[in-house]
C-alpha cells in the first residue's frame, strides 16, 4: 500500500514493503504507520512486494560549501541520492566571515527540510602561519557549542597544537568535553605515541586515514574511521575493508564534493560498492546510517517504532534504485528529483584583494641560486597530502620560471583579505601545457590560489576571480572563463543543476589545458592547506608541515 503524503503535517498514512531494520538486522515484509513525521506502528504484511524500505543515508563528514552551493540547494540535490542527514563542518566559510559564517550557514539551512548537522569550527584560521578573513578563538568556540543547534566540535585539524598543549587548542576541547559534544579529529599520517595522544585528549574519529595500517592503529585507540570517497580524496578503496571487519568503528563521508559529482550521486554510491564487493548489508547500513546517527545523536530515523519517519524505498537491493525518499514522513524526492522548492540565498562576501600584474609572480634568483637546488611541491592526485621534492630550478634571464616541458609550474597564493604581494613557488604534477587556473575555494583560510605556465596567464587568471569576488577562473589559447561564486567566494548563487554543468564546462576547459589530474580545481583547492603535509604554500610563503613550519624556495 503506497499512500505517501505531501503535506508537511499529514493525515497518518501507510507504506508497505520489505522492510530493512538496520537495528534487528533483518528483513520483513511491514506496513509502516505514519503520523505526524513519526513512525507510529509497525505491522508484519506477509504480502509479496515490490520494493524495499531502508534507512536514509547520512553523510558523517563534509564541508557542505564544497560543494559550490548553500545549505539549501546542496539539501535538493544530496536528498535525492537517499542521504537525508550531513554532519556538516562550516569551517570554510567560518574561515571568511567568523561567527558570522556559521550563522549564516545555520540560518539558510534551517529552510531546508533536509537535516543538518553542524559543528563549532576548531580552527579558524587553521593555524597561526596563514592568514583568514576572521579568527574564531576558544571563547567564541564555547559560545557556539552553547547554541543547541551546533552538535559537536568540528575536525581539529591542528593536531601539533593538540600535541603540545597549545593553551587555546586545550580550551576548545575542553568546551566540548564540558557540553559532552562529540570531539571530531583530522590527523594525517599519525600514528604510536602521538595518536595515542591525540585520542587521549577526548578525540573521537578521523576521517583522514589513507591507509588501512593507520586505520586500524587509531581504532585500537577507541577512534572511529570515517571512510572518505570525495572529489579530491578518494580512500574507499584503501579502507572499505573496515566495514567487514570493524563495522561497528565506521561510517561513510565526502568530505568535499564538488557540484557535477554530487547532481550524479553521494553515499548512495559508496553504498552500493560496498555491497558489490561482498560486504553484508547490515554491516554496511551501519556504517552509512546507523553509526553517524549514534554517534552524533542524530534527529534521523532508523526504521523504529517512534522513529522520525526518514527512510528510502528502493527497487531492489543490489542496484539500490532509489525510488522515493522520506524525510519526516514527507516525500523528499521521487526518481531522482527532489519536491523541494529552490530558495534564494542572500550573499555575504569579504573580499579585498586588488588586480595584480605579471610582475607581481617573478621570483628573482641569482647566480648562486642556479647551482642549489628548488623545493618543489608534488600534487598527488585523489589525495589531499602532497610530496616535497627537490629539482633544479629553471632560470631564464635571472628569474626563476615555470617548465611546463618537466611539468614544473608556478603556483601563487594571493591574500584576499589583506592586498600583500603574492607568495610564488613551485608545483609539479599538474600538467597544463598552457595557460593557468585559479580559484578562491583554497582550504582552509580560502585566499586566491593559482597554478600557471607563465607569469602572465597566472595573472590574467588570478584577476578573472578578483574581479568576480570570488569564482573558479581557467585563461588558455581557447580564451578565459570564470565560475562566480559570490557567496563569501565559497558559493554560487544559482541553481545546482545550472552550478554543476557549470563546474562541468571549467573543468573541461582546464583538463583541455593538459593536466591529468580526476579533479584540478579540488587539487588546486588544498594546495594551500598548511595541516596536510608534506609541503604546501601558504601567503607568507612555503611551508613544511612534518616540521610544522616555513621553510625557504631554495634548499
Amino acid at each position: 500500500m503506497h499512500d505517501a503524503a505531501s503535506s508537511p503535517h499529514p493525515a497518518p498514512w501507510r507504506i508497505s514493503g520489505n522492510l530493512v531494520d538496520p537495528v534487528a538486522r533483518c528483513i520483513r515484509p511491514a506496513t509502516l504507520t505514519i503520523a505526524a513525521g513519526r513512525i507510529e506502528c509497525i505491522s508484519d504484511d506477509p504480502r509479496p512486494h515490490a520494493s524495499w524500505i531502508l534507512p536514509g543515508f547520512v553523510d558523517a563528514h563534509v564541508h557542505v560549501e564544497s560543494s559550490l552551493l548553500p545549505p539549501t540547494e546542496f539539501a535538493r540535490l544530496a536528498v535525492a541520492h537517499g542521504t537525508v542527514a550531513t554532519v556538516s563542518d562550516p569551517h570554510e566559510i567560518a574561515n571568511v566571515l567568523g561567527i558570522a559564517g556559521v550563522e549564516y550557514m545555520l540560518d539558510d539551512a534551517r529552510r531546508s527540510p533536509f537535516k543538518f548537522h553542524f559543528g563549532a569550527p576548531s580552527c579558524v584560521p587553521a593555524t597561526v602561519f596563514d592568514h583568514a578573513g576572521a579568527t574564531i578563538d576558544a571563547t567564541g568556540v564555547a559560545a557556539l557549542l552553547d547554541r543547541p543547534d551546533v552538535g559537536y566540535l568540528s575536525e581539529v585539524m591542528n593536531y601539533p597544537g593538540v600535541l603540545v598543549g597549545d593553551p587555546q587548542v586545550v580550551a576548545k576541547l575542553a568546551a566540548a568535553t564540558a557540553r559532552g559534544k562529540p570531539i571530531d579529529g583530522h590527523a594525517p599520517g599519525l600514528r604510536g605515541a602521538a595518536a595515542a595522544r591525540y585520542a587521549a585528549a577526548g578525540i573521537s574519529t578521523d576521517h583522514e586515514c589513507f591507509t588501512l595500517d593507520e586505520a586500524l592503529g587509531k581504532i585500537a585507540l577507541g577512534m572511529r574511521i570515517l571512510i572518505r570517497e570525495g572529489s579530491a580524496a578518494r580512500n574507499f578503496d584503501a579502507l572499505a575493508s573496515l566495514i567487514d571487519t570493524h563495522p561497528e568503528h565506521c561510517m561513510l563521508c565526502s568530505d568535499d564534493k564538488h557540484p557535477d559529482q554530487l547532481i550524479v550521486g553521494h553515499i548512495d554510491q559508496l553504498v552500493r560498492r560496498a555491497i558489490a564487493r561482498g560486504s553484508n548489508l547490515f554491516d554496511v547500513l551501519q556504517a552509512a546510517s546507523v553509526n553517524p546517527a549514534r554517534h552524533y545523536r542524530l534527529p534521523i530515523g532508523l526504521l523504529q517504532v517512534g522513529d522520525p519517519a526518514d527512510f528510502i524505498e528502493v527497487d531492489d537491493l543490489e542496484s539500490l534504485r532509489i525510488r522515493r525518499v522520506f524525510v519526516d514522513g514527507v516525500v523528499a524526492a521521487v526518481d531522482g528529483a527532489t519536491t523541494w522548492p529552490r530558495l534564494e540565498s542572500t550573499r555575504p562576501n569579504r573580499f579585498a584583494a586588488s588586480p595584480k600584474q605579471p610582475a607581481d609572480f617573478e621570483i628573482r634568483a641569482s647566480a648562486s641560486d642556479t647551482a642549489r637546488m628548488v623545493r618543489v611541491i608534488e600534487a598527488l592526485d585523489g589525495q589531499l597530502v602532497t610530496g616535497s621534492l627537490r629539482m633544479r630550478p629553471h632560470v631564464v634571464e635571472g628569474f626563476l620560471s615555470a617548465n611546463p616541458a618537466d611539468d614544473v609550474l608556478k603556483i601563487a597564493v594571493v591574500d584576499r583579505y589583506d592586498d600583500r604581494p603574492p607568495a610564488v613557488a613551485l608545483v609539479h604534477n599538474f600538467g597544463l601545457t598552457a595557460g593557468a587556473i585559479a580559484s578562491s575555494v583554497s582550504h582552509d583560510s580560502h585566499n586566491i590560489v593559482a597554478v600557471g605556465t607563465s607569469d602572465t596567464d597566472l595573472a590574467r587568471a588570478v584577476n578573472l576571480v578578483i574581479a568576480g569576488k570570488g569564482g573558479l577562473s581557467v585563461v588558455g589559447p581557447g580564451g578565459e572563463a570564470i565560475l562566480p561564486l559570490p557567496i563569501a567566494g565559497l558559493m554560487s548563487d544559482r541553481p545546482g543543476v545550472e552550478v554543476a554543468a557549470a563546474y562541468a564546462d571549467i573543468d573541461r576547459r582546464a583538463k583541455a589545458l593538459g593536466t591529468r589530474l580526476a579533479a584540478p580545481y579540488m587539487t588546486l583547492s588544498f594546495m594551500a592547506l598548511l595541516v596536510i603535509p608534506a609541503l604546501k604554500l601558504g601567503p607568507q610563503g612555503l611551508f613544511d608541515v612534518d616540521a610544522f613550519g616555513p621553510v625557504g624556495l631554495f634548499d
